[in-house]
């Protein structure tokens, strides 16, 4: 079950000629996609393209009417490698994945594919992940793309510049016999907007068209001696060929006025913030008119030596406005300066911040710096902005930090809860961590997991500890990355080694983390998918032996003694635990409006709803140490001889029963209980309802009589 369903906006991509779309970014790269014969669409999920797989996905029988072949790869590398349909036939194919991760498990398929160039246009969309908001380490894709010489598009994030580059991507890629990369940042996926649609097109030449008459070309196939041949020809013919496209379609942009003292380079997808940096100074209008000469890189590999020499005559200054680290727009543009003997000053990480996300104070603050140093008369007010903001307080000693963890009911939860009291009787142990929602569990209060390599790769983390030792290490491992990358690279490699070590393979039913896409072992029905294969029987085919299957996480103490029993028997080889229970959001997010929907047809719900009796809880929390359900908080007893705050669970609770099942597993206080909220009762229900609550009052008012006589006798 995917995060959000775009099946309504997807009817919307049908639209043709003469009418307008209207949506938002990733919708508008599809209907782009539509509209310019793509032949066949690939990828793999991630930030921040993740919806775009989810469009792709629901509009799977709109592509099938037009012949396109829609797959959703197994990972980043076999998308790329699914480009392979287009270097010898004229094909357009599109593949997306997030980057750079994504891009570095491609980094075969892509280099692979940049040397022996192709003959359909092949376009890579890559969710350029970097900033403050990113989950992964802070890279750019700018270096793989001058690496592997694949020529690198950052659009201005708006719809019709976001369809131009999808459109002109193709034909780039055509005109140069080279893949082209269009990068697509957060905000370009879901800005919103319009453009004028066009017709959707079939593919000139289909897969399935194709497959009639095989081609191959010895020439375009990476091996000694083409190979040489293949870097030659990078630079005599595919170089030249792209600069000519890129120039005669004027694919790079120029705002403002021709003349001027100063000038600002900057990447296409910081067109927006610039703009609105400029009309905080007093610089540009609410139309977007700049007072100060824009050249925007729409392109950013290559670079065109005449149009950055061009835009920089007569000027004392440019600005360069690079997002990330290192600089190499600003060292390209330093050395195209250089080398033509050019005078203008060149300006960029000194007066913006190295690294980090350019945020509109961020670029607000670097552009007022270069204006005030290098044409402090242009500014309004004597070269101060009328809207520089007041000083940032340091909020770090009032506000309390809020690091990220798991979902009110995470199956995960209990895993990690049965982890810490096998430690507490057991001792540490070393533990390896992957890429997935699990990973929130080395925050508080679980505080497990030392290293994180990669997707699918937790098990390998810890493949220098598997040779015997006092104890075992245990290691972390998602569904997701399962499939991905962890079968052979991490279960397959503990096989092959004979490796001592315990894994917990966590089965959440879908690849939660990236926003509830199926895969393999995905226990749902998918119609244009294959399900319902146990990770189970995928280990044992590997050659593990010692297999143990739980079908319910919550089950904190059975969770405990399998994981000890991993880490004592005297089983050789690796040992893989598979701890099963669906993602609770997605949980919610399918069976909320079926409850809200019965409901309100007046049909009988049962809901459980967990609570604490703050009379028995003692107040020391333990509960929540090994817990950490953000529903499971503090408040003050109603009893006013009470100073210290007692357990509490609030409205927020999904009933997942996981605080209670601690708490015995522990054997904490027994003050849970369970109570069944039930919407609709039948008339039994209603008269047993009336019975025990005149019973109840019956005994509270007994209790209280009798207390009340004791105390007169004393």
């Amino acid at each position: 079950m995917a995060e959000r369903s775009f099946k309504k906006e997807v009817e919307h991509l049908r639209i043709g000629a003469g009418e307008t779309f209207r949506g938002e970014g990733i919708l508008a790269i599809t209907k782009a996609l539509l509209e310019n014969g793509v032949g066949y669409v690939g990828g793999y999920q991630g930030a921040p393209i993740s919806h775009l797989m989810d469009v792709l996905a629901d509009a799977e029988d709109l592509m099938a009417e037009l012949g396109i072949r829609f797959e959703a790869n197994a990972s980043e590398a076999a998308a790329a490698a699914m480009l392979a349909a287009s270097v010898h036939y004229p094909i357009r194919g599109a593949v997306t994945f997030k980057s750079t991760v994504g891009t570095n498990v491609a980094s075969d398929a892509l280099a692979n594919l940049a040397s022996g160039g192709v003959k359909g246009g092949a376009l890579i969309i890559v969710g350029e992940d970097y900033g403050e908001g990113s989950s992964i380490m802070q890279e750019r894709s700018h270096a793989f793309a001058t690496k592997s010489q694949i020529w690198l598009l950052d659009p201005r994030p708006n719809l019709p510049s976001i369809t131009d580059a999808v459109r002109h991507g193709f034909e780039l890629s055509e005109a140069s016999n080279t893949p082209v990369m269009l990068m697509v940042r957060i905000r370009c996926c879901h800005v919103h907007g319009s453009f004028e649609a066009r017709d959707n097109v079939p593919p000139k030449l289909t897969v399935r068209d194709a497959l009639k008459n095989p081609q191959r070309d010895t020439g375009r196939i990476v091996l000694p001696p083409a190979s040489f041949l293949h870097e030659k020809e990078k630079v005599e013919k595919r170089w030249p060929a792209a600069v000519d496209y890129i120039r005669k379609h004027r694919l790079n942009e120029h705002f403002g006025p021709k003349e001027s003292r100063v000038g600002i380079v900057l990447q296409g997808g910081m067109y927006n913030g610039v703009i609105r940096a400029l009309q905080r100074l007093g610089l540009a209008d609410v139309y977007g008119d700049s007072a100060v000469p824009l050249y925007v890189l729409n392109v950013t590999h290559p670079l065109l030596d005449d149009e950055v020499l061009d835009f920089c005559a007569g000027k004392d200054a440019v600005l360069v406005v690079e997002e990330g680290q290192p600089e190499y727009l600003e060292q390209a543009l330093r050395a195209i300066l250089h080398k033509a003997g050019a005078t203008a000053k060149l300006a960029g990480k000194d007066v913006l911040p190295m690294a980090g996300e350019y945020t509109g104070r961020v670029m607000l603050e670097g552009l007022e710096a270069f204006m005030a140093a290098h044409a402090p008369d242009i500014l309004p007010d004597r070269g101060r902005a009328p809207n520089t903001p007041a000083p940032v307080p340091d909020l770090t000693k009032v506000v309390p930090g809020r690091p990220p963890g798991f979902c009110t009911g995470c199956p995960e939860r209990p895993i990690f809860a049965a982890m810490k009291l096998v430690e507490e009787e057991m001792g540490p142990h070393q533990i390896s961590a992957d890429i997935g929602c699990h990973l929130f569990s080395i925050m508080p209060p679980f505080e497990i997991g030392g290293t994180t390599m990669g997707y699918g790769l937790g098990p390998a983390s810890n493949a220098a500890f598997d040779g015997g030792g006092e104890r075992r290490p245990i290691s972390i491992l998602g569904d997701g990355g399962f499939w991905h990358n962890g079968l052979t690279s991490s279960i397959g490699n503990a096989v092959f080694n004979k490796s001592d070590g315990v894994t917990i393979v966590v089965d959440n039913y879908y690849s939660a983390a990236t926003g509830g896409q199926d895969i393999l072992s995905s226990r749902a029905t998918n119609r244009t998918k294959a399900t319902k294969h146990p990770i189970a029987e995928a280990v044992k085919g590997v050659g593990v032996t010692w297999v143990r299957q739980i079908d319910r996480t919550y089950d904190v103490g059975k969770m405990r003694e399998t994981l000890r029993d991993a880490l004592t028997t005297d089983h050789e080889g690796p040992k893989v635990i598979v701890a099963s229970s669906e993602c609770m959001l997605n949980r919610q997010r399918r069976e909320k409006p079926l409850l809200a929907k019965a409901v309100q047809e007046g049909r009988r719900v049962e809901r459980p709803k967990f609570g604490v009796d703050e009379e028995v809880c003692t107040g020391d929390h333990a509960c929540m140490r090994l817990s950490g359900c953000p529903s499971l908080t503090l408040k003050m007893p109603d009893d006013p001889l009470r100073d210290d705050p007692v357990a509490h669970i609030d409205q927020t609770c999904v009933g997942c029963g996981n605080c209670g099942e601690v708490a015995d597993a522990a054997v904490l206080c027994p003050s849970f209980y369970r109570a069944d909220l039930v919407h609709n009762p039948g008339r039994f229900e209603k008269w047993w309802a009336r019975w025990q609550t005149r019973a109840i009052d019956w005994l509270i008012a007994r209790r209280a009589s009798r207390r009340l006589a004791r105390e007169v006798v004393r």
